[in-house]
C-alpha cells in the first residue's frame, strides 16, 4: 500500500512528462450516446400516443355503455348530471334552503304546537293543552291506573 497522496508523485502540479499522452477520442462514442437520446425522445412520445389513445377509446367505451339518464333527470336541465338525485342533504350546493333557519323554523314550529290549546275531539272530550300544564295535572293527579292483562291460562 502506498503512502503517497494523490498529486504528490512525479513533480505535482506540472504537466505531465509525456506530451502524447492525451485524450483518447475512441473511448466516448457521442454519436451513440446522441442515438440513444433519439430513441429515449421517441419512446417516449410513442408512449404518449399510446396513453392518449387509451384514454379515448376507454372514454368512448363508457360513454357508449352508459345507461341514459331517466327523463325525471334530464327536466333538471343541462346540469342533471352535477347535483345528486333527490333527497338532497341541507347545505349542499343545489339546495335553496339554509339549514339552520331549517332548524330555527322548525324549533319556533316544535314549541308553538306544545304551547296550543285546541279541541281534538270535543264529543269525546279529548283536548290538547300546553306541555307545562299537563305535568302539572299528572303530578297533582297521577297518571290513570292501567288495568292488567288477562292471565294466560296454562295447559
Amino acid at each position: 500500500m502506498s503512502t503517497e497522496l494523490p498529486n504528490q508523485g512525479h513533480d505535482a502540479g506540472q504537466p505531465p512528462r509525456h506530451t502524447s499522452v492525451a485524450f483518447e477520442e475512441r473511448d466516448v462514442q457521442t454519436g451513440t450516446i446522441y442515438g440513444y437520446l433519439v430513441a429515449l425522445g421517441l419512446a417516449v412520445v410513442a408512449a404518449l400516443g399510446v396513453c392518449v389513445f387509451i384514454l379515448r377509446f376507454t372514454g368512448n367505451f363508457a360513454a357508449s355503455n352508459d345507461t341514459p339518464p331517466p327523463p325525471s333527470r334530464e327536466a333538471l336541465g343541462p346540469n342533471y348530471r352535477t347535483l345528486p338525485p333527490e333527497p338532497r342533504l341541507q347545505g349542499v350546493p343545489g339546495h335553496g334552503t339554509d339549514p339552520q333557519q331549517d332548524m330555527r323554523d322548525k324549533l319556533k314550529s316544535d314549541n308553538e304546537a306544545n304551547e296550543e290549546t285546541r279541541w281534538i275531539d270535543p264529543s269525546t272530550g279529548i283536548a290538547q293543552i300546553p306541555v307545562k300544564e299537563a305535568m302539572k295535572i299528572i303530578a297533582e293527579k297521577g297518571l290513570p291506573a292501567v288495568s292488567r292483562p288477562p292471565a294466560e291460562k296454562k295447559k
